[in-house]
């Protein structure tokens, strides 16, 4: 019986150390991170990206440069990262009353990275390869056919399903957030904005865009501050006198 005493004693110490709340505490800097390098990329990916005619050779030197490779590059670290965060925030919330939407969320937000990241793919390497192919063969005819094959093809309906998955992942998230009581309540907001206009967001030129990136950057650093902030411990905690021991 002693030894059976004992054991429960020692699982009852180990226990906290163990939950996920405790966890969430002690690697919620890795996830504030994550959101942060999130956000800076999808600042850096419009930024170096080249803007110019997509056609003939103007194109190629585009497509084929590595400031091309460089910033869809980061843009795809940008969403893996995101994801990552995401994860952070879910556990935060484990236990709370918006467990179940924080979970929800997370599932959209993953599906949505994994379906949006196959035409990042195609685009920073087979655009890549139609640029330097019709620069080493002089060839400008041959990019307009080929960037339309790649960029309008079946691939399409992956980045539209998980763009559109994601903006709703990132407004759950948000309301997740709001009504959780343990982090600030606007907190995702600018990011659910930001990632429910990324698809309008293609449509404009490159200031339009980096002003995207740096809504997004907003929104990845407020949610990880308030990541940070929600597993200090509070003031009071922090002033109150220690328990007497016996």
């Amino acid at each position: 019986m002693a030894d059976i005493a004992e054991d429960v004693t020692r699982a009852e110490r180990i226990a906290p150390s163990i939950s996920p709340g405790r966890a969430t505490a002690e690697n919620a800097g890795l996830y504030a991170w994550s959101l942060g390098l999130s956000g800076i990329f999808f600042v850096l990916y419009p930024a170096l990206r080249p803007f110019s005619s997509e056609a003939g050779l103007d194109g190629a030197r585009a497509f084929g440069s590595s400031s091309w490779v460089a910033a869809h590059t980061l843009g795809i670290l940008g969403f893996i990262l995101l994801a990552l965060g995401g994860l952070g925030v879910y556990l935060r919330l484990h236990g709370a009353a918006t467990e179940t939407r924080a979970l929800r969320s997370l599932v959209l937000v993953w599906l949505g990275v994994g379906l949006t990241l196959p035409y990042y793919g195609a685009e920073v390497f087979g655009l890549h390869a139609v640029g330097q192919r019709a620069l080493a063969r002089n060839d400008p005819g041959s990019v307009k056919p080929l960037t339309h094959d790649i960029r309008w093809e079946a691939g399409i309906w992956f980045i539209v399903t998980g763009l559109l998955l994601l903006a709703v992942g990132a407004i759950v998230l948000a309301t997740a957030v709001w009504r959780s009581g343990s982090l600030h309540r606007w907190a995702g907001v600018p990011l659910a904005v930001g990632l429910a206009l990324y698809i309008p967001q293609f449509t404009g030129p490159q200031s339009i865009r980096i002003a995207h990136g740096l809504l997004m950057l907003a929104g990845c650093w407020w949610l990880g501050w308030s990541l940070i902030e929600s597993t200090r411990p509070a003031r009071s905690d922090l002033d109150s006198p220690p328990p007497p021991r016996g």
